[in-house]
């Protein structure tokens, strides 16, 4: 019972995000406005590695498939345990030279500040 208030309380929260994300991809469906749009984009990123801009009428943004993403990316958005001006959260990293695992403020040495560095290996 109480995961079920949690769970509509969160809908709630997040409807009217995901409503003005909605009409943002629905106004973009307008071939005008998605012209007008995407050749504004163009002009700012000008690399000679980009492809030219193509727009056309068949590639619609307002699907189900946008919609289910936008809602999904939303409520992961509203989830996340590091927010914008609070406390970072205390998570696990493996230290690499120990192979052991630690708490991110264990590598604190007195008032010194710590510096993470991340990498991909993709």
């Amino acid at each position: 019972m109480f995961k079920m208030i949690i769970q509509h309380s969160l809908c709630l929260m997040l409807l009217p995000r995901f409503l003005l994300a909605a009409v943002m991809l629905w106004l973009l469906d307008f071939l005008c406005i998605r012209k007008q749009v995407l050749l504004k984009m163009g002009e700012r990123q000008e690399s000679p590695d980009d492809p030219p801009v193509c727009v056309s009428d068949s590639n619609k943004m307002f699907t189900l498939e946008s919609l289910r993403a936008v809602w999904h990316g939303q409520k992961l958005d509203f989830l996340k345990s590091a927010h914008l001006g609070r406390p970072a959260p205390n998570t696990e990293v493996v230290l690499v030279q120990e192979r052991k695992q630690v708490r991110i403020l264990d590598c604190v040495k007195g008032k010194r500040p710590l510096i993470l560095n991340f990498g991909s290996c993709s």
